[in-house]
């Protein structure tokens, strides 16, 4: 597991990156498809992970600033490394025993829904080659190539 939340990391920064050759007009251009947004979709991204680890799993108190707060790619890259300082711990030192503990979410309406992590660490990988995807449409809708989705080439395997 913790491989591919490094995989995810590294393709978050090359968006990053790719988000730096492009104008603030195109990333914030409305979309079909998702969050509809270049920008607010890699903050949807960061914040989720955020949220579910350090909010739910480790039950801390965290701030997930709004949007408009980082609203600028550097901002959004700098909230990114400020979470993943907090949470990359945690994914590191992921371990077997986690598997079936149960994480409580708290929905909107007040309501407590149990989930077991390591279907809550799932989802979040998914969750984010989920929407990586979709970057990776638009990107091409504007001509652009997309980062790199292949696993393969990363120098993760025996890292």
């Amino acid at each position: 597991m913790q491989k591919l939340f490094e995989y995810n990391w590294q393709v978050r920064k090359e968006w990053f990156d790719w988000c730096e050759t492009v104008s603030m007009e195109e990333l914030m251009k409305k979309r079909t498809g998702g969050i509809g947004y270049f920008l607010p979709t890699l903050y949807h991204i960061v914040a989720v992970e955020y949220g579910w680890i350090c909010g739910g799993i480790e039950q801390r108190e965290i701030h997930i600033p709004d949007f408009g707060e980082v609203a600028s790619v550097q901002l959004v890259k700098e909230f990114s490394e400020r979470c993943h300082a907090e949470l990359a711990p945690f994914v590191r030192n992921w371990n077997d025993s986690l598997e079936n503990r149960m994480m409580i979410d708290i929905l909107d309406d007040g309501r407590e829904v149990p989930h077991p992590c390591g279907e809550v660490m799932r989802h979040l990988i998914s969750h984010e080659i989920h929407h990586t995807g979709q970057l990776s449409v638009w990107a091409r809708e504007i001509g652009k190539e997309p980062v790199s989705a292949n696993f393969v080439g990363r120098g993760l395997y025996n890292s």
